[in-house]
């Protein structure tokens, strides 16, 4: 699987997480889920554009 496709993965998983988001007082185990997808995304993000930079 591409990085591209990882990133669209881990962004759908984002946007997922966020429908399910309550207006008040998520639980710590949501913020914890998003902190982490956000980190993932982040890596994916780094790792393709190091790709990118070596073709």
């Amino acid at each position: 699987m591409s990085y591209q496709q990882q990133i669209e993965q881990v962004l759908a998983r984002i946007a997922e997480l966020k429908k399910r988001w309550p207006a008040h007082t998520p639980r710590q185990s949501m913020v914890e889920e998003l902190e982490e997808l956000e980190e993932e995304l982040e890596r994916l993000q780094e790792l393709a554009h190091s790709s990118e930079n070596e073709k």
